[in-house]
């Protein structure tokens, strides 16, 4: 990309320019500067974008450009005429403030529509005039069922994290959308990767695409630092608490495989005095949403998460991501790693390795290239493990058993806090099922403390705004 380039220079209209202008952007990212003017001339676009590199603005801007140049005539209520298909619920409403950002200074209107809340208001929405509506699509699929929407009007459809969507499942449900759809439109798939499944869905939705891609698959971010500590997985709870803690970090994105094991690692958080909450696929809309918002504005400094929950967390000067258990696929240490280092900012990565993980770092070496420097954590001890009961070892990932004996009068269950709300793990009012989350076993135990999620502000150590390397991290 020439660094001469600018959003001026790309023909956007002013009323966009200067909502570009207000966010602070001069100069677009690569992907930015490719995929604009392609979409702009109405053709179809397959593009290949790690998370991070400005893809949402890359399509937005330019969709809105087209909506501006061609108004519609005589549209009705709840028919949309671009439809964003997004696959997680945290991902959907990014996309969508992203749209309200930059089309703040026109008069298009947005909606976002994803499932795990009450479906009423979405209705009342879809009973205005609308020009862009970004969904998951399984709740956009319980629409058009209710018909509720019309989308036989949609002019631009638009696949973002298609790699995602096929990963879970939601090929099926694409392809019902798009039978609804006009055959005629302009269709845009966006993916961190061509790989041999998305090039065999684009030949069903795209027609004789331009291909841009941005970034080798699979590299890894160069502004971002990757260390590792080899630990044992008992100690792993401590460990990372002592790095938090001693580190004065603020800002913190953890990865952990399940979703139980996030409710745990949370709640250990909050016991040592961390501001810390757990986001995945069975927390309510209410709680990921609450959860997200106060990471990004400084109350919950530390976020446990799944990597599906995880996809539609975007902020740009994320100092810290920690890998509390290796990802079982080893692409997805990337886009892991992919949440901090962006927009020109630099970031950590810090993996938290047992020995029963060794092939999965190997694997992860493999695809990155390169090796991850090993390093040790100074001032910290196994002797330091605090000894924990039986029943929550820290090596134990599953949910604690349900005992047949009679509860005694007036107790509470093992591990909560009296008075503890447990709404954050309930399944949403009215049955509406989560996107991206499966449902939980029937019979399976409530795990203990699920109202760790509900963080409190930290009482430790005060922040470090350095964005340094902490001095406690050894070679």
């Amino acid at each position: 990309m020439n660094t001469q380039t600018t959003f001026a220079s790309l023909g956007l209209a002013e009323p966009l320019l200067r909502a570009v202008a207000d966010t602070g952007y001069i100069h677009p990212t690569p992907i930015q500067a490719q995929a604009i003017p392609q979409v702009m001339m109405g053709g179809d676009l397959l593009a290949a974008a790690q998370t991070g590199t400005g893809k949402t603005a890359g399509f937005t801007l330019p969709i809105l450009h087209r909506l501006m140049q061609t108004p519609a005539q005589g549209r009705k209520p709840g028919q949309p005429r671009v439809l964003i298909l997004t696959p997680t619920r945290e991902l959907t409403a990014q996309v969508e403030e992203s749209v309200r950002t930059y089309s703040q200074h026109t008069a298009i209107r947005s909606m976002v529509m994803f499932g795990g809340v009450n479906i009423n208001p979405q209705i009342n929405a879809l009973r205005k005039p609308l020009d862009i509506l970004v969904a998951t699509p399984g709740r956009l699929l319980d629409h058009a069922q209710q018909k509720t929407v019309d989308l036989s009007a949609v002019e631009i459809l638009v696949l973002d994290e298609a790699d995602r969507m096929l990963d879970m499942g939601f090929i099926r449900d694409i392809r019902r959308i798009i039978a609804l759809l006009p055959r005629t439109r302009q269709n845009l798939l966006f993916s961190a990767t061509f790989s041999d499944e998305i090039r065999e869905l684009s030949k069903g939705v795209l027609n004789n695409p331009i291909e841009i891609s941005v970034a080798r698959r699979n590299t890894a971010s160069e502004l971002v630092t990757q260390r590792m500590v080899m630990t044992e997985q008992s100690h792993k709870r401590d460990l990372l608490s002592f790095i938090i803690r001693e580190s004065g970090w603020h800002q913190v994105l953890v990865f952990t495989r399940t979703k139980h094991g996030a409710n745990r690692l949370a709640e250990k958080l909050v016991k040592d005095g961390l501001a810390a909450a757990a986001i995945h696929g069975n927390k309510s809309q209410a709680a990921r949403t609450r959860a997200l918002a106060g990471f990004k504005d400084g109350k919950v400094a530390v976020l446990v998460a799944t990597d599906i929950a995880a996809r539609g967390i975007d902020i740009d000067q994320l100092p810290h991501v920690v890998n509390f258990e290796l990802p079982n696929v080893p692409e997805d240490y990337v886009h892991r790693i992919g949440r901090t280092g962006r927009a020109g900012s630099e970031g950590s990565a810090l993996s938290l390795v047992d020995k029963t993980e060794i092939k999965l770092l190997n694997a992860i070496e493999k695809v990155i290239k390169r090796p991850i420097e090993r390093t040790t954590i100074e001032g910290w001890s196994p002797d330091m493990v605090k000894a924990e009961p039986a029943h929550v070892r820290a090596d134990d990932d599953r949910p604690p058993r349900r005992s047949n004996a009679p509860r005694k009068s007036g107790g509470a269950s093992a591990g909560a806090r009296p008075g503890a709300r447990s709404g954050d793990a309930r399944r949403p009012a009215g049955g509406a099922r989560p996107e991206g989350g499966a449902a939980r076993p029937a019979g399976a135990g409530r795990p203990a403390g699920a109202a760790a999620g509900q963080a409190r502000r930290s009482s430790g150590p005060a922040r470090n705004t350095s964005g340094q390397r902490p001095a406690l991290l050894g070679k």
